[in-house]
């Protein structure tokens, strides 16, 4: 038991070391950076066509993401494998592009063959490399510094610090890009329709919620029994409380019910205005669905049911934390 104790005291240690030395290098990138930064960026703006980016191992996994999000902020983008470029993919370089080389050492063959051949095809090269003396850097048009001291694990040789500084980089100039362009949320929902980020940007509550005639509803007055009773032909975890112009006055949801049989014995002579919430948290049809995960969400204590209300409170439905994230 003393060995395991141990031995899970050091790995903790381990893993805030490499954190810390993770996070000492983006500080001193963050630290560097300098007109290269603005020439790169300003490149892209101008270029007539896309960004292309390139690497190899490591450096092509990074450079697949920043293709990723380049496309996912509004910029162009596509990844070329450095070694797949040579035999015919090089094919989807076209003049006016702007290519990002991403290689540590600067010095990774495929790439250094592979910068003569996209500077006569009328691109322009950006270098992203922890070697500012580096072959790559000699040919590019713009340097992208990702030195770092040393990499994060003990024998100082895994891409983990240089990686992580590569991809920073890459985030910093798709993240400029489309602040200059104003790239706003509408934007960003246009190149994200799938998934829950774009049902969040996209869909309204009244695409989603559920309609008064699928839900239970309550006067003040009715005994708790019968809400129950409606509430379980109605299982969507809570009961609309309403008075006689249809008016939200208040809720009544599972834990209300759980509650009250807590402290009373007997429920029966309950009604539904001694159970109830009174004026509840409520939301509108039009709300996109993003915030209303937010309102339901970003609380000390979560909400799980929401009542719709139109105009002068009319109770409308009923909107589910379940409604927002089922596909």
């Amino acid at each position: 038991m003393k060995n395991k104790t141990s031995k899970s005291t050091h790995a903790l240690a381990t893993g805030r070391a490499v954190l810390v030395a993770e996070a000492q290098a983006l500080h001193a990138a963050a630290s560097r950076l300098g007109g290269d930064f603005g020439r790169v960026v300003t490149m892209i703006r101008g270029a007539r066509g896309k960004v292309v980016v390139v690497g190899l191992g490591k450096s092509g996994l990074v450079a697949h993401s920043v293709a990723a999000t380049l496309c996912s902020l509004g910029t162009p983008a596509v990844y070329l494998h450095a070694g797949e470029a040579a035999h015919g993919d090089i094919g989807v370089v076209r003049k006016g592009d702007v290519v990002i080389l991403i290689s540590k050492s600067g010095a990774t063959p495929e790439l250094v063959r592979l910068a003569p051949v996209l500077r006569s095809m009328g691109t322009k090269l950006v270098a992203l490399t922890g070697n500012l003396r580096s072959p790559l850097a000699a040919e590019a048009d713009a340097v992208l510094d990702g030195t770092v001291a040393r990499e994060a694990d003990p024998l100082g040789l895994a891409p983990t610090s240089s990686a992580l500084v590569a991809l920073a980089l890459g985030h910093a100039v798709a993240v400029a890009l489309a602040q200059f362009r104003g790239f706003s949320m509408d934007d960003f929902a246009r190149v994200h329709p799938s998934g829950q980020l774009g049902r969040n940007l996209l869909l309204c509550v009244a695409d989603v919620m559920h309609g008064m005639k699928e839900i239970a509803v309550a006067r003040p007055g009715v005994s708790l029994r019968d809400v129950v009773v409606a509430m379980t032909h109605r299982p969507l975890g809570a009961a609309c409380v309403v008075d006689k112009s249809g008016k939200l006055v208040g809720l009544v949801t599972d834990g209300d019910i759980r509650r009250a049989l807590q402290k009373h014995a007997d429920i029966r002579l309950l009604t539904v205005a001694k159970v109830m919430t009174l004026n509840p948290i409520r939301i509108t049809p039009e709300t996109l669905l993003g915030d209303a995960l937010r309102l339901m969400e970003e609380r000390t204590s979560q909400i799980s049911v929401l009542p719709v209300v139109g105009p002068q409170a009319r109770c409308l439905g009923l909107l589910r934390l379940h409604d927002i994230y089922q596909h």
